[in-house]
């Protein structure tokens, strides 16, 4: 049992060995994100900007980090919310990122912020895609809406509405929407609403539904009843992932 234990927490350790954290500022407000920069950087430097689901950054984006940068890419986990407005429930959760998703600008400039830090590390600042889960598959949309200097964005099972008096010309980064097929926090309204906002931008965009995938789909921490509309499904996460992979080695 003991050695067991003992090679669990040598993982976890390796696992989280090249995390750095990365303490940054907007305003008076502090932001703590993680960085990971590759052993083995690809030749372009090329980088991957990550935005947390809807409790801010959690082990799940650090392992994602960590993944990225085993394949050679740089990698930033952002802070969105900021020391001291870290939420401890669902409540304060959906409070914090319902606050973000209408005022959109703050929303972005706290993306931008991160996507600085990113660069910081020495990632290519003309190779970077955005990718996030849940409210954080939002922000990626966003940063994409927001003419960010990146080459595509990636959203695992995101909100994708906007206000619908938000006007966006056109998208120039390349956009990947990885969606449960029966996700019940994303109506079909929504979808319709999105992917013509992708065509009136003359968007370069792809959407990839899963079967029996509800919200949450990657988040191994949200159990596996789809009746409660956020679960965690197996197969749905190995394949976006590999989906994910396959859209970086396009556009990077």
């Amino acid at each position: 049992m003991k050695k067991v234990l003992l090679g669990f927490l040598l993982l976890h350790f390796s696992v989280n060995a090249q995390l750095k954290a990365v303490t940054y500022k907007d305003g008076n407000q502090t932001l703590k994100g993680f960085a990971t920069q590759p052993k083995k950087p690809n030749a372009e430097k090329s980088g991957v900007l990550i935005l947390p689901a809807w409790m801010g950054i959690d082990n799940h984006s650090k392992e994602v980090a960590q993944q990225l940068s085993d394949l050679g890419y740089h990698a930033f986990v952002a802070d969105i919310y900021g020391e001291g407005n870290y939420p401890t429930s669902t409540k304060e959760a959906g409070q914090q990122a319902g606050y973000y998703k209408n005022n959109v600008a703050d929303y972005q400039r706290r993306i931008q912020l991160a996507l600085n830090e990113l660069i910081q590390t020495g990632a290519n600042k003309n190779k970077i895609v955005v990718i996030g889960y849940c409210f954080g598959g939002t922000g990626a949309l966003e940063a994409a809406r927001g003419g960010m200097n990146i080459q595509g964005v990636v959203s695992f099972h995101g909100g994708l509405g906007k206000a619908e008096d938000r006007l966006v010309d056109t998208i120039q980064p390349k956009v990947l929407v990885l969606h449960g097929a029966d996700d019940p926090f994303v109506p079909e309204k929504e979808v319709a609403a999105f992917q013509k906002e992708m065509r009136d931008a003359n968007a370069d965009w792809q959407m990839i539904y899963y079967a029996g995938a509800v919200h949450s789909f990657t988040n191994k921490s949200a159990g596996t009843d789809n009746s409660r509309g956020a679960a965690y499904n197996e197969l749905a996460d190995k394949r976006s992932f590999q989906h994910f992979l396959t859209f970086l080695k396009e556009v990077l």
